[in-house]
């Protein structure tokens, strides 16, 4: 193998590197908010399910007004 083509391939594999870096890193700051995103819905999931009993106290302007 020559010279030139033995540095042209260095090269290559420098690159390649950084690009897997590069990705790695976007990966892992996904993979972040993905777990940021699903705490967030659970709590509202959480939120939603306690509303049904009681648990959340609206204003007087929230309540259903009488019929009559």
């Amino acid at each position: 193998m020559d010279e030139e083509r033995l540095i042209e391939l260095e090269i290559r594999f420098a690159h390649q590197e950084e690009t897997l870096r590069v990705l790695n890193d976007i990966v892992t700051r996904q993979q972040d908010r993905i777990e940021r995103l699903e705490q967030i819905c659970r709590q509202l999931a959480e939120k939603a399910m306690g509303a049904g009993d009681g648990v959340f106290k609206g204003t007087a302007a929230d309540e259903v007004p009488p019929h009559y």
